[in-house]
């Protein structure tokens, strides 16, 4: 795989989780507002873990 299909898979699992997660608070939230806080955050961890791996990508692939 190269540098720029990386690139493309790590924002595609990022827009992914983003609206997941979105859907998921949305949903949750009438029943559990705790719960629907908590998959939030989990979202939002993993898309800061995406975005720190397509940053390394970036830096370590350099050609």
């Amino acid at each position: 795989m190269n540098k720029k299909t990386l690139t493309y898979v790590l924002l595609g699992l990022c827009a992914i989780t983003v609206v997941a997660s979105a859907i998921a608070y949305f949903v949750i939230k009438p029943d559990r507002p705790w719960l629907a806080f908590f998959v939030a955050c989990c979202g939002g961890v993993l898309v800061f873990n995406f975005l720190i791996s397509l940053f390394l990508i970036n830096k370590n692939l350099k050609k």
